[in-house]
């Protein structure tokens, strides 16, 4: 599964809603509404939760997943330490990780990027991307066409 910053992991890019994402992998094998009235989707063969916004039409705009096919610039992480996706993305020129601790788990963000890392006995358990802003109009950058 390829994570492809700003734009989606594997065939789900930012701005699908949920027909399009059932086109890909079917019902969700589970499906509720959070605090805020957003909608989740669990796919659990994928280890995928899909989030598709209330407030924008129920576009999906955010995936946390825990899949350990999970790759970025064709890089298996999940389960490494984080020292090797703090190289991989220095090489690829991002800026330095943002660390948040909560307990035992912390939190490696990208904030341009949206990508948060959470880190659990200093390897990498979970990873969660986001759409991002459009810097001229503050609102999302949707990637999705269909």
């Amino acid at each position: 599964m390829k994570i492809t910053p700003k734009i989606g992991i594997d065939q789900l890019v930012f701005g699908m809603k949920t027909k399009d994402v059932e086109k890909i992998y079917g019902t969700p094998d589970k499906q509720f509404d959070d605090e805020e009235g957003n909608l989740i989707y669990l796919y659990n063969a994928q280890q995928l939760r899909l989030t598709f916004y209330e407030d924008e039409d129920f576009k999906m705009g955010y995936i946390i997943c825990s899949n350990p096919s999970l790759t970025l610039f064709e890089t298996a992480f999940l389960g490494k330490e984080i020292s090797t996706v703090e190289t991989l993305l220095q090489s690829k020129n991002f800026k330095a990780l943002e660390v948040e601790s909560f307990d035992s788990v912390d939190n490696f963000f990208n904030e341009s990027n949206w990508m948060i890392f959470q880190v659990e006995f200093n390897r990498v358990i979970r990873f969660e991307l986001g759409a991002v802003f459009n810097d001229k109009e503050d609102e999302f950058d949707w990637k999705f066409k269909g």
